[in-house]
């Protein structure tokens, strides 16, 4: 085998890595989280708490949930290895956190290619559950009937990416940070376990700070069709008239939880199978 087939051989090892390790640690967090995820979004829905369900059925919008997370992980992690993996040979030390940035914010517009359309079906079955008491399929055909395929299945896609991209901008920085410096300040090194931690206290950090951003992106997907061509800051300014901060930063404890807990499962268990498939290889 050639030099050059063996590069060859070893790039498409990374990627197929991020998107069997991404893939499953998706699919992970949202089947064992998603109760936290209905709350939440129950909690920023116009209806109220109660109206859009209170604690019934919190499992409602599972199926394209748990059907949507492993492509949209593994799309994820495919874009931001190869990218960061790519970048990072032109940048300096002082340079990476921004290649893990644009890394970040590049995957996350390619992941929501996949997560918008399954989010439109989670979401109105979540907290619609007596409008929307049919099937996910019966959803997305009825959204791409009725509003067709912007209005529709990508309703609230550039919102979604205005609240993933900083998002990730947090973030991403700040797990690898955690990660490069966790075997000087702790004096262990770095396990799966350890990663996850890092990746718990990157995501609460994150997820708090773009709380206002998923509420306007909750509120869009959740909305009929006249409220979609109004903009996030109408939104939130609305919703600041009505609720005041309460309102701008509805769910925020379950969406701290939720990310919390999710990173830690995310990043753990992403690292845990990129190690296994490191060892097999």
């Amino acid at each position: 085998m050639t030099l050059e087939a063996k590069t060859l051989s070893s790039t498409d090892f990374v990627y197929w890595s991020s998107l069997i390790s991404g893939g499953v640690a998706g699919l992970v967090v949202d089947i064992v989280l998603f109760p936290i995820d209905t709350i939440k979004t129950r909690l920023q829905s116009e209806r109220g708490f109660i109206r859009s369900g209170g604690f019934r059925g919190i499992y409602k919008g599972l199926a394209p949930a748990a059907a949507g997370s492993a492509p949209t992980a593994a799309l994820f992690f495919c874009t931001y290895d190869g990218l960061k993996s790519h970048l990072g040979q032109f940048a300096t030390k002082t340079q990476q956190p921004y290649v893990h940035m644009i890394s970040a914010a590049s995957a996350e517009i390619v992941a929501c290619l996949v997560r918008v359309p399954v989010e439109i079906a989670k979401q109105r079955r979540q907290a619609l559950s007596l409008k929307y008491n049919t099937s996910s399929l019966e959803i997305w055909l009825h959204a791409l009937k009725s509003e067709g395929i912007r209005r529709g299945l990508y309703r609230g896609f550039g919102t979604t990416i205005m609240r993933e991209v900083p998002f990730s901008f947090i973030q991403f920085p700040l797990w690898e940070y955690f990660k490069q410096n966790w075997t000087m300040v702790t004096g262990t090194t770095l396990t799966p376990v350890s990663v996850a931690i890092c990746g718990a206290v990157a995501g609460g950090i994150a997820a708090g700070l773009t709380t206002p951003l998923d509420v306007a992106k909750t509120r869009i997907m959740l909305a009929d069709e006249i409220a979609t061509k109004t903009s996030v800051y109408r939104i939130l300014r609305g919703i600041y008239q009505d609720r005041g901060i309460k309102g701008i930063f509805a769910g925020f404890v379950p969406r701290v939880l939720w990310i919390t807990l999710g990173g830690a499962i995310f990043f753990g268990f992403y690292d845990l199978t990129t190690r296994l498939l490191n060892s097999d290889e």
